[in-house]
Formats: C-alpha cells, structure tokens, sequence
C-alpha cells in the first residue's frame, strides 16, 4: 500500500512538474508573440518615416550617414488660395480634407515606389532617385498628372455640393541631392540641395491644376509625354528658366 502510495506521489508530483513546465513554455511563446508584434509595430513606424534602407541602416548602427544622389527627382506640390479655403471650413473639417488629399498623393507615389519627404502646411513634397527607390523622372511626372487629375475629380464633387475644394500647383526638378536622417528625438528623414530650390521655383510659377517641369526632367522625359513649351520665366534667385508644361503622355 506503501508503495502504490509512493508511486502515486510521484506520479503527482511529475504532472505537476509538466504542467508547470508546460504554462511557463505558453507564457514563454506569448511573450515572444507580443515582443514580435510589438517589434513589427515599431518598423511599420520607422518604415512610414524613412525609406527601407535608411530605416534599416538607423537599426543596425543607431546613425545614419548623409548620402549625395546625382540623379534625384523632385516634386513639390502647393494648394491654392489654402488661408482663403481655411476660413471657410472648421478645424476639423480642413484636416479632415487635408488628410483626404495627402492621403490619396501618398497612394499615388506609393504606386510609382517614390518617397514622401515631408508636409509642411498645405505643401507635400517628394522624391525619386533616392536610396533604394524609384529613379525614373518619368514616373514622377506621370504620378504629378495623376494627382492633378485626382484634384480635379475631387473640385468637381465638392462644387457640385457647393463646398470648397482645393487646386494644387505642381513643380518638379531633377538634379543631385543630399539626403540624410536629421534630429536624436523627433528625427527626420530630409534633402537638400539646389533641386529642392528649384522644384519649388517650378511649383511657384505653375498655374493651378497644371505640372510644371524643368528643362533637366523635361530632357530626361522628353519622349514619353506631350509638352507645352513656356519659354524662359523668371524665377526668383534663379534669374531665367526654361519650363515646360506636361499636358499629356503621349500615344504611339
């Protein structure tokens, strides 16, 4: 009786033995699914503010060097008459349409693999040739007529509601850049550079609903679309600019 009573015991005290060993291996494998997913989280964020190469490049060496780009292609885009169109809409209704459209521009670069740079206010601003993305300047500018074609179904809804709607010019450059990671807390994935100037020159002397191009995009896309030769036009610090219009991509 003893011994059925040892045995007993000891059988008791293995299958506590697994079981204890068994929940601490659940506990143990819901850690490390919580860790994983928590580990995706934060690259989903870091990938939406840096490209996939930066983002990895800040992971393994906790810094970033400032890299040089010769060829990059740069958009800048700008609403129209926004401080009017502000006032006519609350707060919360201009964001909501803010974050409407900037929504919809990055579906659209996404699609051509170009990296949004940054917003700041009512511009939107993007780039090609960077890093590991997308260095065709024609692809930036069939993505610049989508989203003005994108505006003009959006201004066509609105006025048929009889709300405000938006109007863009668009402006892109292509010429070198440096990019680099700026800031320890808030950090910030940026370029610099003369194209950036003049992408914004060519954004401020478009006229509204129109892509505006420079004379190096327009040489490097030449073929694939129709133009609209503007002449030379005075742009500020820059003297005389050749710009073109893109009115549509051409048809063989």
């Amino acid at each position: 009786v003893m011994l059925v009573g040892f045995v007993l015991l000891l059988a008791m005290l293995f299958y506590a033995r697994f079981r204890a060993k068994k929940r601490t291996a659940n506990e143990l494998t819901a850690k490390n699914i919580l860790i994983e997913e928590e580990k995706k989280h934060s690259d989903n964020l870091l990938l939406n503010i840096l490209p996939p190469a930066i983002a990895q490049e800040l992971k393994a060496r906790n810094k970033v060097a400032a890299q040089k780009y010769d060829q990059a292609t740069v958009m800048f885009t700008d609403f129209i008459g926004f401080t009017q169109i502000a006032e006519r809409l609350s707060p919360e209704m201009l964001v909501e349409e803010l974050d409407f459209c900037f929504s919809n521009f990055d579906r659209i670069i996404e699609k051509y693999k170009i990296e949004k740079i940054k917003t700041v206010g009512d511009a939107y601003i993007c780039a090609s040739g960077l890093s590991d993305m997308n260095a065709s300047p024609s692809d930036m500018v069939k993505a610049a007529l989508e989203i003005q074609d994108f505006l003009q179904h959006v201004k066509a809804e609105r006025m048929d509601q009889g709300l405000p709607y938006f109007e863009a010019r668009v402006g892109i450059h292509t010429g070198p850049v440096v990019a680099g990671v700026v800031g320890a807390k808030k950090f910030a994935y940026d370029i610099w550079g003369d194209t950036v100037n003049t992408a914004a020159r060519m954004e401020e002397a478009c006229d509204p609903g129109r892509v505006n191009v420079s004379e190096s995009t327009y040489w490097l896309a030449k073929y694939e679309f129709e133009w609209q030769h503007r002449g030379k036009i005075a742009a500020k610090n820059k003297g005389q600019m050749d710009m073109y219009y893109v009115t549509a991509i051409k048809t063989y």
